[in-house]
């Protein structure tokens, strides 16, 4: 039997799972699929290709998205990409240039402000050198966000615990010390698109690494980026 790889969030929304290991930590990486009312899926940021998740995601409509977005999630992009012909990418612009194998016709800037679809708003955070896009998925009033957040809980393993707990990341949902030092040019241009993101009806928050937050979302994503003024 095929093993089961997607887990439902909400309606029309999936995710899916892989481990990785970040400055020596072992951590997971999360991609979402999304379905869009006309029954095309998005892929945000994809997990390592294999037959049993192809043939789940093929199993509930077909692919027309895949979205890369910031500049870190992006390891399996072009896997998914070559699999998926007709598919439009979604990137940031400066990906190109790290990844210059990836087909430039069918790519779209983030920055550019174009849509995916009617049912979902895109986000730049402005001022953050990581390129990072948010998604707002309208159907399910459900965020996505690769690095703005993360929600990690209690890792196991030595390194993996000091490094959360150091970084201010362990059991919480916040961002890491290392990215609050690091990732921000101009924080009150990053201040004013979070805030439109906390504009947006959701009601769950979906990141990059860790669980999904299925409660009192908004709040965990305040209280996270306060820091920012």
């Amino acid at each position: 039997m095929a093993a089961v790889t997607l887990s439902t969030i909400a309606e029309g929304v999936w995710t899916d799972t892989t481990p990785v290991r970040i400055l020596g930590t072992e951590l997971s990486a999360t991609m979402t699929v999304l379905r869009l009312p006309a029954g095309d899926l998005v892929l945000h940021s994809p997990v390592p290709l294999t037959n049993d998740r192809r043939r789940e995601i093929e199993a509930l409509g077909t692919v027309r998205h895949l979205m890369a977005p910031n500049l870190f999630h992006y390891s399996w992009f072009t896997e998914w990409a070559a699999v998926y012909p007709n598919a439009e990418l979604h990137a940031p612009a400066r990906l190109s240039k790290k990844r210059p194998d990836l087909p430039t016709t069918r790519l779209n800037a983030l920055e550019a402000g174009a849509a995916l679809a009617d049912s979902i708003d895109l986000v730049s955070i402005a001022g953050c050198r990581l390129g990072e896009t948010a998604l707002f998925y309208q159907p399910a009033r459900v965020l996505v966000v690769a690095d703005l957040v993360h929600n990690v809980g209690q890792p196991e393993g030595g390194w993996t615990r000091f490094y959360t707990k150091t970084m201010g990341f362990y059991d919480r949902v916040a961002l890491s010390r290392v990215l609050r030092w690091t990732a921000f040019s101009d924080k009150a241009a990053a201040r004013r698109s979070v805030d439109r993101l906390l504009d947006f009806d959701f009601e769950t928050l979906i990141v990059g690494h860790g669980a999904p937050i299925t409660a009192a979302a908004k709040t965990a994503l305040e209280r996270a980026l306060s820091w920012l003024g």
